[in-house]
């Protein structure tokens, strides 16, 4: 089991471990909603509060963090999940991010939460690679992981169909500066 993700509260946004308060209806329509998860491979799949519910539950029991994003300023609240895959034998975390929440798109609050878990997994969970992908049509998340410092690896041709037609998946990551 992973050391508890320590939470952040900045007065603009909140990071904290998904539990149940995050687990509505609401959040269930983001994952739903063909705008929201149109890069996601969440995209496949029609979402129920149970299988929501078994996710989190399978979270809990891994390695792996599963955190909410919360807006504090306009009293949005729950906006969006970073989930962090660890890799505890090589001590990588590989980051996703979904906003789900359409109000909150374009204010930069994705980007900002980003950094701050980057930024915690390097320096205070003191992992020794962040990495992510994503598919290489999905130039917002390019953007989010080059202006987040990431160098991009490489780009893997044709690993997934989307919208009709054969996607590279782009590779990018951040190295720690002990490494």
């Amino acid at each position: 089991m992973p050391s508890e993700f320590p939470e952040f509260f900045d007065g603009s946004i909140k990071i904290t471990p998904f539990c149940d308060i995050h687990l509505t209806s609401k959040y269930v329509s983001w994952l739903n909603d063909p705008e929201v998860v149109r890069y996601s491979e969440q995209r496949h799949s029609t979402h129920t509060l149970k299988k929501c519910r078994d996710y989190l539950d399978s979270q809990l029991q891994s390695d792996n963090y599963f955190l909410a994003i919360e807006h504090q300023g306009n009293l949005l609240g729950h906006i969006g999940n970073i989930g962090v895959r660890v890799d505890r034998h090589n001590n990588i975390a590989d980051l996703a991010i979904m906003i789900g929440d359409k109000r909150a798109w374009g204010k930069g609050l994705g980007s900002h939460a980003w950094k701050v878990v980057m930024k915690m997994l390097l320096d205070t969970l003191n992992f020794r690679i962040v990495t992510a992908g994503t598919l290489e049509v999905n130039a917002a998340m390019i953007k989010l992981m080059t202006n987040s410092g990431m160098q991009i690896d490489g780009i893997f041709p044709r690993r997934f169909l989307w919208e009709g037609s054969e996607v590279g998946l782009v590779m990018a990551s951040i190295h720690s500066k002990l490494s």
